[in-house]
């Protein structure tokens, strides 16, 4: 029989905001206390530490976006809780196009928000008087108004967002939306839950045998060790295949190395109150003709000559009196093997400066002109096919997973954490729970309408 100091009820394989999480509100919402976290890593290193940091209620479903609906209620009640610490500020997403055809985009805003739809979209196509838009005045959280607003009139854009280009016709202004800060709400957790009895293991697990409990082999720095657990919850990030294969379970997930660079916007290119921007237009880089010939010789850059899809993201970064911004382009579909080392692409700051001026053309300054101290980093988006996360019991009694939450673990780590307390604390409550379970796999009519609808793209 294991020593007392060797046995826990739960072990979480995972310290990322995820794992985390489901320690805190098993912690917080049903008093369990004898829990170790395990990770090789710093808590809230890896994929937790390059995260964009944002969160959005908007979904082209409405499991979705009730699911993160969920989540910001809760990051809301932390930031009410610790005086903001968090720093959770909300001045909306805006989405922006120049097509004239809206049908497929309003269809799913109407889905998305399902029932609510109708008090909840707000459409302007004039800036006179009578016009009900309220541009994002404050960044606080607790003035924001709840719902979109759907802005189709020019004048009205160029004079509230007078650092896009004239050429945008709309803008999806999504209001319950902003920006947290990833690291303080992971220590906010760990602060809770080191107060409370749980610890962290620095350790890689390294086999799970199945018993009357749980046997876990750990390499640690000193060595190997062995720690005996009642329930076992796989929270692991992008190894979250490895985990389930030391119980012979698979998961089918996917890492899909994405990139983002940060830097000091010097030139003052973008507003320090604009709302975290994404451009949904496809469109062709902008090359000199020699360009274009050298990268089409190299098959390896022949693709950035070719139509790239949209998506492009924009934000400032850090404090309203701050100067640094946050771009990203999320265009890469090839799996990588996270054991390998980073896929970091030296292209990839020009691809995405390159691209986001045709929205904000002043960023064009930086093309080739990065600041000093710039940051090009990356991290993994672990993703299903259908791009829902995975929460809930796995075939093997006692085994849990929470994770693939693709880019979008900032905003649903805290109802990712909650749903996997209730499950294992066997209180689920939310209609959507089965959905976002391994058992949805089983439910052959919602799988057929997740391929249909990632076949039209994910936002």
């Amino acid at each position: 029989m294991a020593s007392q100091e060797n046995a826990v009820e739960i072990a979480i394989i995972g310290a990322g905001s995820v794992g985390i999480s489901v320690a805190y509100y098993l912690s917080r919402k049903y008093g369990r206390t004898n829990i170790a976290i395990i990770d090789p890593r710093d808590p809230m290193s890896l994929t937790s530490a390059q995260s964009g940091e944002n969160y959005r209620n908007w979904w082209p479903h409405p499991v979705m976006t009730a699911f993160t609906n969920d989540s910001i209620r809760l990051l809301e009640e932390i930031a009410a809780e610790s005086d903001n610490r968090i720093n959770m500020t909300r001045r909306g997403y805006t989405l922006i196009t120049r097509s004239s055809d809206l049908t497929p985009l309003m269809e799913g805003l109407y889905r998305g928000y399902g029932d609510e739809a109708e008090h909840l979209i707000r459409i302007h196509e004039g800036k006179g008087p009578h016009t009900s838009y309220q541009p994002a005045a404050t960044a606080n959280w607790k003035e924001a108004p709840e719902g979109v607003d759907v802005l189709r009139d020019q004048d009205l854009i160029r004079s509230t967002f007078p650092a896009y280009s004239h050429d945008v016709s709309t803008i999806l202004h999504v209001r319950r939306a902003g920006a947290i800060s990833g690291q303080q709400l992971g220590q906010f957790m760990l602060e809770y839950l080191k107060a409370n009895g749980s610890r962290v293991v620095r350790g890689d697990v390294r086999s799970i045998k199945t018993g009357v409990d749980f046997t876990l082999e750990i390499q640690t720095s000193e060595g190997t060790i062995t720690l005996n657990a009642e329930k076992v919850v796989n929270a692991a990030g992008p190894f979250l295949n490895d985990i389930a294969a030391m119980t012979g379970e698979k998961l089918g997930i996917s890492c899909i190395y994405q990139q983002k660079i940060a830097f000091e916007d010097r030139e003052a290119i973008v507003p320090r109150n604009l709302p975290f921007t994404i451009d949904l237009d496809g469109q062709q880089l902008s090359w000199t003709d020699e360009e274009r010939e050298i990268l089409r010789e190299d098959p390896a850059t022949s693709r950035l000559t070719e139509f790239m899809q949209g998506g492009i993201h924009c934000r400032p970064d850090g404090a309203e009196d701050g100067k640094w911004i946050k771009l990203g382009w999320a265009f890469n579909h090839n799996p990588s093997d996270p054991h390998d080392p980073e896929p970091i692409d030296a292209q990839f700051p020009d691809i995405v400066l390159r691209g986001a001026s045709r929205l904000q053309p002043g960023l064009a300054t930086y093309i080739g002109r990065l600041p000093r101290g710039a940051h090009h980093y990356g991290g993994f988006y672990t993703t299903t096919d259908e791009n829902w996360p995975l929460i809930g019991p796995m075939s093997t009694p006692g085994i849990y997973v929470a994770g693939a939450l693709s880019g979008f673990g900032t905003m649903a780590a805290c109802i990712t954490g909650s749903l996997c307390a209730d499950w294992i604390a066997g209180e689920v409550t939310a209609p959507y729970a089965k959905m976002l379970s391994p058992s949805r796999y089983g439910d052959a009519a919602l799988m057929a309408e997740l391929k249909a609808e990632s076949s039209q793209g994910h936002l």
